[in-house]
This record gives structure tokens, C-alpha cells and sequence, in this order.
């Protein structure tokens, strides 16, 4: 093949499984195999593979439309999923991109340029240790150094960190936060709300999230709330900083943005943020861009998407599955081949004990492979070992996850 995967080693890994059809939490190769999507296709899907209803919407709008420039044009459908997307967020303005990592780098450019225009000298960015924000150079930047970024160091930029808020460590978390805010030079704070996810799973609670928010307000610094992951009902609110009663400055939103359907992020501003942008000097404009911001079939499977969680019963399915997920976590919790059980919404997380820790430990790469000898889609992050399933998930297909997880982690 010609194809260059990402995140996989060629000469270590197996050839890619080739998929012909995916259907509600299931994918199927060519020859009939059936695997259960237990990580929703790296976190993208969220209602289910090819939802009708976002199908047809996206068929509908071929009929019309393809791509339009989007610097001085403009089509309704973006329209449309702009307007939707400012009233659940409460934040007035989007800026459409491509991606997650291309929503953060947005955000970032938002914050930096609005504390130029202002005449500020805020170029401070702050951010929480272990992150993960996407692999563009910006947001490697503001996200943890470690195995994704090492090879990539010269390129990246000085940040101000803060410790991860675990368990009693919490004021430590704050008190750095204040002590980086301080002197009136940060320009953000970027997190990750509740969840940081290839940081390992790793969660802490929304009154900790409300109090990074009331610092950010008392320095005047910018909020950057990253809900590419935790976005889209995966932690059991529409959006996780509803928890903490936060609105952020900031919001980056992808992956179930189009339920996986079709790349696209959107990055939603304050008012202030506009009006910082909006002037009649012309090196005040922002100066971003995609070749593809604001596709209109992408913005059309977007709204579909919207749709969905007003026409339907999402909330209710988000909730039935977390408690499905506190069920089936609730059989490994006597089991000493299993620590740090572990759940926020519909994301459960288990750590594996062993000699090896952190992305690269090897047990990752073998629970999946045994994973998928039976059917079940499981990718570890090295002895993180997390389940992230469609909202589609039967209990017992659920339960079958589980089955395969008791049947494959060694030690017993």
C-alpha cells in the first residue's frame, strides 16, 4: 500500500484491517468480519456509524452545493450551524476550520491577537501538564512534551505550565495558575475540561474547572476551553464546562461536531474577542485561513448533527450509557489486575499495573491486537486502557467489550 497511517509503526504493526461498511457501534471488513467500535473511530463518533438522518443531510447538499470560498462568501448552511452553535454555547461568534488541532490554533491566534490589538503585552500562554491538543505546532506547543512531540522540539514554543489537579494535588494546581497570571502577561489558559484524553484518560472535577475559570476572570486572562474530545455529550452535559457552570472565552469544537461524518472544527469567541478583530485599521483582520473553512457539505452534516440532539433523545441515551458504563467498570473493581477505575459521563478508563508505564508500555499494543482477535476494537494508550463507545451501544454489546477486556488483560 501506499498509504501512510498515522500514529502506526510500519515495520512493527500488521497490515491495516481494510473496513468495507460501518453501521450503528459496529465495523465491517470485507470479508464479512464484524468489530465492535468500542473507542467511537478515535473519539469522532457519537450517536453511530452513518446516523440517517446526517447521511441524508449530507446527500442533500451535494445536490446544490461542493465548496465555496469562504473569505467574503458565505452559503446557508454555514449559516445555519454558526447560529445553532453560537445559541448552545452562548458565545456569538464561530470560526470555522477543519480539524481539532486547526480549531486549538485558531483559538490560540484569537488569544495572541487580541491582546495585540488591544495594546497589551500579553504573550504568555498558559497550560496543564499532561495535555494533549492536537499535533499542528502550535498546538503540540501547548500540549505536553513527551513521545508525540519530542522529535519535533526546535519548532516548538515556551509555555507556562501547571500540574495536573489529581487527587489533593488540587491547590497546587491553582496556585500555579495564579502564581502565571499574576503579573498581567498571560494571554490564556488553554484545558482540557474534566478529561484530558491521550494525556491518559486523566479527570478532575468541575468545581476545580469553575476555579480556573474565576482566576482567568480575575486576571483578565483568556479562557480557552479545548471540547474536541470532551465535547458533543461525552462527559454527560452537551458541553463539559456546563458542569462548572463555565462559559468559556474560547471553544474549540470538532470530532462530533459531523458525528465523524466529515472533517470539521469550529472555534466559538466572545463578543470582546470579535470587537478586538473588528476595526477599520485592516492589519486589525485575523489573519487565518483553510482552503476548506466552512465547507458547506461538512456544515451541512454539522446541522444535521444539531438536529439529532434537539429531535431525538440523546440526553437520555448519554445517561443510560454511563450508567451502563458504571455497571460494567463496576465488575473489574475487585480484581487486582486492574487500578485507577475510573469515569467521567460516558468515558470509562482503567489503568494496568505493570513494570511499564505511560504511552509506550507494550501491554497497550497487546491488548489490542488480543482485542481484536475477537472482534472488539480496543486501543490502549500504552497501560491506559479506556472504553469510549458510540451512544448507539446496546448493553449488551457493552457487556461483550467488557467480556473481552477480563478475557485479555494477563494476571489471573
Amino acid at each position: 500500500s501506499a498509504v501512510w497511517h498515522p500514529f502506526f509503526q510500519h515495520a512493527l504493526e500488521p497490515a491495516p484491517l481494510k473496513i468495507a461498511r460501518t453501521e450503528g457501534a459496529w465495523l465491517e471488513t470485507g470479508d464479512g468480519a464484524r468489530l465492535l467500535d468500542a473507542i467511537s473511530s478515535w473519539w469522532v463518533v457519537t450517536h453511530g456509524h452513518r446516523h440517517p438522518a446526517i447521511m441524508a443531510a449530507i446527500r442533500a447538499a451535494t445536490e446544490a452545493l461542493d465548496q465555496v470560498i469562504f473569505a467574503g462568501f458565505t452559503h446557508e448552511p454555514a449559516e445555519q450551524l454558526a447560529a445553532e452553535l453560537a445559541g448552545l454555547a452562548g458565545l456569538p461568534h464561530v470560526f470555522f476550520s477543519d480539524s481539532g488541532s486547526t480549531a486549538v490554533e485558531v483559538a490560540l491566534k484569537l488569544a495572541l491577537g487580541t491582546a495585540r490589538n488591544r495594546g497589551e503585552r500579553r504573550e504568555r500562554l498558559v497550560v496543564m501538564a499532561n495535555s494533549y491538543h492536537g499535533d499542528t505546532v502550535g498546538a503540540m506547543s501547548v500540549g505536553a512534551r513527551g513521545v508525540f512531540n519530542a522529535p519535533y522540539a526546535p519548532l516548538l514554543f515556551d509555555v507556562a505550565t501547571i500540574p495536573f489537579p489529581a487527587a489533593g494535588q488540587e491547590q497546587a494546581c491553582l496556585d500555579a495558575l495564579e502564581a502565571a497570571t499574576r503579573d498581567g502577561q498571560a494571554a490564556a489558559l488553554i484545558v482540557e475540561p474534566l478529561v484530558l484524553g491521550a494525556g491518559g484518560m486523566l479527570m478532575y472535577g468541575a468545581d476545580l474547572l469553575a476555579e480556573l475559570h474565576r482566576l482567568c476572570r480575575a486576571s483578565g486572562t483568556l479562557f480557552i476551553a479545548d471540547e474536541v474530545m470532551t465535547g458533543w455529550g461525552r462527559t454527560g452535559t452537551l458541553f463539559a464546562c456546563a458542569q462548572a457552570g463555565v462559559v468559556p472565552d474560547l471553544l474549540c469544537l470538532s470530532k462530533g461536531l459531523t458525528n465523524g461524518s466529515l472533517p470539521l472544527a469550529a472555534t466559538l469567541a466572545s463578543a470582546e474577542i470579535f470587537e478586538a478583530h473588528y476595526s477599520q485599521d485592516r492589519a486589525r483582520t485575523f489573519w487565518h485561513s483553510s482552503s476548506y473553512s466552512g465547507n458547506p457539505i461538512a456544515c451541512a452534516a454539522g446541522l444535521a448533527n444539531v438536529r439529532v440532539w434537539r429531535d431525538e433523545p440523546v440526553a437520555a441515551r448519554v445517561a443510560a450509557l454511563g450508567a451502563m458504563q458504571a455497571r460494567q467498570l463496576a465488575r473489574l473493581a475487585d480484581d487486582a489486575r486492574f487500578a485507577d477505575l475510573r469515569r467521567t459521563g460516558t468515558i470509562a478508563a482503567i489503568t494496568i499495573p505493570g513494570p511499564e508505564q505511560g504511552y509506550l508500555a507494550e501491554i497497550g499494543c497487546d491488548l489490542r491486537a488480543a482485542a481484536l482477535s475477537r472482534g472488539v476494537l480496543l486501543r490502549p494508550m500504552g497501560d491506559c486502557l479506556y472504553v469510549l463507545p458510540p451512544y448507539c451501544i446496546t448493553e449488551g454489546e457493552l457487556a461483550r467489550v467488557y467480556d473481552v477486556i477480563l478475557e485479555i488483560v494477563p494476571g489471573r
